[in-house]
């Protein structure tokens, strides 16, 4: 059955909602991997991406609560932090060589939405060179209440002022039932959609993610990647497709570290599953640095890149360090056998290092 439905990926034959089922549920990782590089090496040749970018977290001071979130805070909590602007210039200032700056905070309850307008013009004033990825699809409707704007003029007054991309967080599961149980506060997994689908409309690029590992079944994660391949299929916006391995420490459910086969087989399946998407990252914050080059050899093709700086995954109890060097990430890739390819926000090569 296995061997059936793997033929049917390597012939180009799209999977079904029982395909995905059977691969999730079934023990042979190795070739379920093995499969899913080659299916791979078919959208990327033997390329492996990553970028030179630097994570940002504007504040964690934020009005909701998601059970599975050990990052935000109330103004007043010890451990509680908002940046100036001028922080923030300070932070990307000391980083060499970036490509990317990636933005990502909590939804602050006193933050105009000039806050937000000013910092991306500053950022795009001082380091033109630099893409702006920035605001999941909570922090975008959010901030369309701030504004008082619909919802394409709010993405139309951010992308003028700098925005080049979004990250793909805060899609978690899709599913309602898990997602109330998850995060009761957060937008539903359809205004995540309306919001990624106005944003490329725009031309704004985007990244889509999943949470796994949680409460959610098998059922729930291939529900949540079909949703996203069909989407894909309307709008072809997405730019990666990134697995978020679940942490449970100093969070309100708990549970344990989803395994390293977990791990491994959610990327494969994620490859053979999302049949239009290009890029399956491994988060090497979220992986660790081995995990995530083992990944490489099943069915994922980009590996982050140097974060230098993440609050968001070690609130969670992430074991892993907060940033890598350049030379790191490329020794790691090198040593899978595959091409290291240094990228900007947007996937335009900036060197190959053969």
């Amino acid at each position: 059955m296995i061997r059936d439905i793997l033929d049917k990926a390597i012939s180009g034959k799209r999977l079904s909602k029982e395909d995905a089922l059977e691969l999730f549920r079934s023990d042979e990782i190795h070739i379920i991997g093995r499969v899913a590089d080659m299916i791979s090496t078919k959208f990327n040749s033997n390329r492996v991406y990553f970028v030179v970018n630097r994570h940002i977290n504007p504040t964690n001071i934020c009005i909701n609560r998601c059970r599975f979130c050990a990052f935000s805070r109330s103004r007043g909590d010890d451990g509680a932090f908002e940046l100036t602007i001028d922080e923030i210039i300070e932070r990307i200032q000391e980083a060499e060589g970036l490509k990317e700056v990636h933005i990502v905070g909590g939804l602050h309850p006193e933050w105009p939405f000039s806050y937000y307008l000013d910092m991306l013009r500053k950022i795009k004033e001082r380091f033109p060179e630099v893409h702006i990825k920035a605001f999941t699809a909570v922090e975008i409707d959010y901030l369309v209440r701030l504004s008082g704007l619909s919802l394409t003029e709010t993405l139309q007054r951010l992308k003028e002022q700098g925005l080049d991309a979004m990250p793909g967080g805060g899609a978690e599961i899709f599913n309602k039932t898990v997602r109330d149980r998850l995060c009761p506060e957060k937008i539903s997994g359809e205004r995540w959609l309306e919001i990624h689908r106005a944003a490329h409309e725009l031309g704004i690029k985007t990244n889509a993610t999943m949470l796994y590992g949680h409460i959610e079944s098998y059922e729930d994660r291939v529900d949540h990647l079909l949703r996203l391949r069909e989407f894909q299929d309307q709008t072809g916006g997405f730019q990666a497709f990134i697995p978020l391995s679940y942490h449970p420490e100093n969070t309100d459910i708990g549970g344990r570290f989803p395994s390293g086969i977990d791990d491994l087989k959610t990327i494969a399946v994620s490859r053979l599953v999302l049949d239009n998407f290009q890029h399956i990252k491994a988060y090497w914050i979220m992986l660790g640095e081995k995990l995530s080059q083992i990944a490489l050899l099943f069915g994922a093709d980009d590996i982050d890149g140097t974060v230098i700086e993440e609050h968001i995954t070690h609130a969670a109890g992430g074991k892993t360090a907060s940033s890598m060097e350049k030379f790191e990430i490329i020794d790691i890739i090198k040593r899978t056998g595959k091409v290291p390819v240094e990228r900007d926000a947007l996937y335009n090569i900036v060197e190959i290092y053969n």
